[in-house]
């Protein structure tokens, strides 16, 4: 079933790709100059009051590319138009740089590449794995999660604080199975490396999940599903400094550069958990630990202030933005650990998870679901996949699972 809308999806694109390149021809047949019309969308604005409309799917501005002054831009848009076509016709997949070492001498960067690649999704309205173009995936993932890729079967539980990579293709992510209360992404991958050295999972059950950084596509779409699946409350630990505050914006709002994938791309359900600013003088961070902010730092702080959504969707983590400029001073998580390496996994995050009652199910809801429970248990194809899901019963409660 999920092959024949993959294909049927496919051929909807070749369609479109066909129409698209008749009408160029057409025009030049005919002497007329060809012009392209782009659609442009934004996910954000410099209105502070949060009274815009942003947060619409809607349709920004245009953009017209003529031969006249364009042509340049015109001849690489064509060209990987061409790439996605073969990609699409053969069923292959590709990464983006993977189509700018096809034809390089053309390309000369890597940039231009990645342009004409957004331009094609916004012309033939789709997301970019929709062409068979994919991110090579940085992100990882443990904790207490089961689920398969195509043939592959990625059993977590059985070591919850081992690392796994997470799948480049998250559309052929299926029978996910978790007894965790919570997920947890952390920015970066020495502190993913930490708490899995402490048997975080292990002793928490929950999911923790790393995109080593600005996060890619694959990390975000896998997160997305998880959230979505599993119905898991999701909490996010950055730096206290205005790169980490952006990276925890991407995850929930997206990013300017794919706004016009932000539907499919943005957690809202996504929960800052910290480090805040008012975290140094409460964990006693010392002072050689506190790290003045540069002027780029307070550049790049004020005008993430000034995006509309935070006003609009997230107010409380605009004051707290707000009191990382006003002390002038920023510092990494890392700076939580100078008085115990188990600091955060023993201390931060346990007290940070248990502030909310919110943050983890209750009894009541765990035994409202138990007839949903049995069902999933005689859903699963093989004696060995119900079996698993008995021994996770006996761990925890009872596991979430997405249905079939």
């Amino acid at each position: 079933m999920e092959e024949k809308l993959s294909n049927s999806r496919s051929s909807h694109l070749l369609q479109k790709i066909r129409c698209f390149t008749r009408s160029i021809v057409e025009d030049l047949s005919h002497g007329r100059s060809p012009m392209i019309y782009i659609n442009r969308f934004r996910n954000y604005c410099t209105d502070v009051s949060g009274n815009c409309y942003c947060s619409h799917d809607s349709v920004k501005g245009v953009e017209i590319l003529t031969l006249q002054r364009h042509a340049r831009r015109l001849d690489i848009l064509l060209r990987v138009l061409l790439i996605v076509q073969q990609l699409l016709q053969e069923n292959r997949h590709g990464s983006k740089r993977d189509i700018y070492y096809m034809n390089p001498s053309v390309f000369r960067e890597q940039s231009v590449v990645d342009r004409a690649i957004n331009d094609i999704c916004v012309l033939l309205q789709c997301s970019r794995h929709n062409l068979n173009v994919v991110s090579v995936s940085k992100g990882l993932v443990m904790g207490w999660l089961r689920f398969s890729e195509g043939d592959r079967i990625f059993n977590c539980i059985n070591h919850p604080d081992a690392a796994h990579a997470i799948p480049v293709l998250v559309e052929e992510v299926k029978d996910i199975v978790s007894v965790a209360d919570y997920i947890l992404v952390v920015e970066k991958e020495s502190v993913f490396q930490r708490l899995a050295n402490d048997c975080f999972c292990k002793n928490n059950h929950c999911i923790v999940i790393t995109g080593r950084g600005y996060p890619d596509i694959p990390t975000r779409r896998f997160l997305r599903l998880l959230i979505e699946q599993l119905h898991l409350p999701a909490f996010c630990l950055v730096d206290c400094d205005p790169y980490g505050f952006d990276i925890l914006t991407t995850y929930r709002f997206g990013s300017m550069q794919m706004a016009y994938d932000a539907k499919l791309m943005k957690l809202p359900e996504i929960n800052w958990l910290g480090v805040f600013p008012s975290d140094a003088a409460k964990f006693n961070v010392p002072q050689q630990c506190l790290l003045p902010m540069t002027t780029e730092d307070k550049i790049k702080t004020e005008a993430i202030l000034n995006r509309c959504y935070l006003q609009r969707e997230a107010p409380q983590w605009r004051l707290e933005l707000q009191l990382l400029l006003q002390s002038g001073v920023k510092f990494e998580i890392e700076a939580l650990s100078v008085h115990s390496l188990s600091l955060l996994s023993k201390q931060y995050l346990p007290s940070k998870i248990q502030v909310d009652n919110t943050f983890l199910g209750d009894k009541s809801t765990i035994l409202f679901n138990f007839d949903k429970y049995l069902s999933q248990i005689l859903s699963f194809k093989t004696k060995g996949d119900r079996f698993l899901l008995l021994q996770l019963h006996h761990r925890q409660d009872f596991p979430k699972s997405t249905e079939n």
